[in-house]
């Protein structure tokens, strides 16, 4: 089925959900005008269907393959994204001192929610160097910003997170990896990481590994950690990529889903010869880390909105042609039956939702950008909400895809199971959900003193319309106050649900707002589809989620006597 990039929706959101004009109307974002904002929306959408769709089946078939030499990308791969790279796509949330066009961060999540909807591999590889691009914005050298921003701005270099190790998964703190100075300032890098998406490949020149480490003496756990920025290829006297680093691929991963997105265990200073440089202070490594994590985890909460959206339209496009089974006297197509239209709704307002959520977030970051502290309180509310609860959503709509495809939903030729098996990574990397609602229980809500959720309950609240979303709202709050209350293990075992609790009041409050305001954008078909996903969200979905207030609220000791041993 061909892919069609959900440009109307896109639009919609940006100016009902981000604000577009007003980030417009700011010196900072001006070049952000309406029609270069449709010129965007649109050129990515032909670029995505015409280039990176197509290889999509493929990637997920023949797949990234290793070889002594390094990882080898199936046939046509490479070619498609050099034209990623020839078309500037990867410069749009640049600033414009590194060769970047400087538009909004939401500007840049629709371009990527377009890529990842058309090929969620091959969208890795920039998802990850925008990771690497705020690092060095935020905590690089001079010097080190002018050698690697430009090159990683366009995509023409590409760059990584090194991060987790063979006997360290989610506990950073326990990492052994190895900086020992080599008395010029650079430093020698030795050891191992695991897990290490696009570690390497041959589309791009170069690779910007970001690879966290020890120094010597460094106190133990995470308080000892700093980050370092080791290349592929060292750079020549002009900047340019020159002799190898000592960076070996020692295997890459067989994996459930995302085969065209080589995930590689790369060993570090095997020769005693990789060189790195020191990015931020010493021992600085973890607040470094948070740069790139934080941006990590909303373009990760935006990967389950490109592969619901991927699901969603193959569905409906199956439903459609399939007949089987008879309606009023004759053949029909399943998607007249009730049953099937209930997920097919389900999926639709559930994508949107979460387009909506991870939208919202990411204008917080532009107006954080733009001084707004209010702003970047939100944010940091909202992103464990976003990367947990669109994830979430990518595995519940692809699920539902296979559904409505029956028994042929389970053959791999249809794809359905592709997109189910691609989204199931996205709940656990960057932070698995239950840490995102640990996080969000244990940081968020009580940050300065509780005035961040407090007043995200005030805007819903002053907004919200419907009986279901305003009972949620009240919900949220009353187990909000429970959970601050309880003792830690208590406050854990009831964060999932809790998160779930709050991230749908979230979407349904944009939702509702998305109903109201459906009649202005024109295309009486778009107008009813967004009316009627906002009806079932608010109707269905909401008070669904206030089920979950026992959950959230019960005590950790029900949880114990599993696995028990005495």
């Amino acid at each position: 089925m061909p892919f069609t990039p959900a440009i109307a929706d896109q639009r919609f959101v940006l100016d009902h959900i981000v604000g577009i004009a007003a980030l417009a109307a700011e010196a900072r974002f001006a070049g952000a005008s309406a029609d270069v904002v449709d010129a965007v929306l649109d050129g990515i959408g032909a670029f995505a269907a015409g280039e990176w769709a197509p290889l999509n089946r493929l990637g997920d078939t023949v797949g990234a393959r290793w070889t002594p030499a390094g990882v080898v990308m199936p046939d046509g791969v490479a070619a498609a994204y050099k034209a990623y790279v020839e078309g500037g796509w990867g410069t749009i949330g640049v600033p414009e001192a590194w060769g970047g066009q400087g538009l909004p961060f939401a500007i840049q999540t629709a371009v990527l929610e377009t890529l990842g909807s058309a090929n969620m591999s091959l969208a890795l590889a920039p998802t990850l160097t925008v990771g690497a691009i705020e690092a060095l914005l935020h905590h690089g050298t001079p010097t080190q910003q002018a050698l690697y921003l430009p090159k990683l701005a366009t995509g023409e270099w590409t760059g990584t997170m090194n991060l987790t190790e063979p006997q360290a998964g989610s506990d950073v703190g326990a990492l052994k990896t190895r900086a020992t100075p080599r008395g010029d300032g650079t430093w020698s890098i030795q050891g191992t990481k695991i897990f290490i998406s696009f570690g390497d490949h041959d589309m791009a020149d170069n690779i910007v590994h970001l690879v966290l480490a020890r120094t010597p003496d460094a106190p133990a756990g995470t308080r000892g950690i700093s980050l370092f920025l080791v290349p592929k290829y060292r750079l020549d006297a002009d900047g340019n990529p020159g002799e190898a680093n000592d960076i070996r691929v020692v295997s890459i991963e067989h994996k459930m889903g995302l085969h065209g997105s080589p995930t590689c265990v790369l060993a570090f200073g095997d020769e005693g010869d990789c060189v790195g440089e020191l990015i931020g202070d010493e021992l600085g490594g973890m607040a470094a880390m948070f740069t790139m994590m934080n941006n990590a985890r909303l373009n990760v909460g935006l990967q389950g909105v490109q592969i619901a959206e991927a699901a969603t339209q193959q569905a409906v496009a199956y439903a459609r042609e399939r007949i089987q089974g008879r309606r009023e006297g004759r053949p029909a197509a399943i998607i007249e039956f009730p049953d099937v239209r209930r997920m097919l709704m389900r999926m639709t307002a559930e994508t949107q939702a979460a387009r909506a959520l991870v939208y919202y977030a990411a204008a917080q970051v532009d107006r954080a950008a733009l001084g707004d502290a209010a702003a970047r309180a939100r944010l940091e509310l909202l992103t464990p909400l976003a990367k947990a609860h669109a994830t979430d959503i990518g595995c519940l709509v692809t699920s539902l895809g296979v559904q409505v495809h029956g028994g042929m939903g389970y053959i791999e030729e249809t794809g359905a199971a592709q997109f189910f098996r691609d989204a199931r990574i996205t709940p656990i990397y960057e932070g698995t959900n239950g840490i995102q609602a640990a996080d969000l229980v244990g940081r968020k809500l009580p940050m300065a003193g509780g005035a961040a959720f407090a007043s995200l309950v005030a805007d819903m609240r002053a907004e919200a319309e419907a009986a279901p979303l305003r009972a949620l709202i009240d919900a949220c709050e009353a187990t909000a106050r429970t959970l601050l209350d309880a003792v830690d293990d208590d406050r854990l075992a009831g964060s999932t649900p809790f998160l779930t609790m709050l991230s749908v009041a979230v979407c349904g409050w944009l939702m509702e707002r998305s109903g109201r305001l459906a009649d202005t954008a024109g295309d009486p078909a778009f107008t009813a589809l967004k009316q009627a996903a906002a009806r079932f969200y608010v109707g269905q979905v909401v008070p669904e989620a206030m089920g979950l207030a026992a959950a959230a609220t019960a005590p950790a000791a029900d949880l114990y006597p599993l696995g028990s041993t005495g």
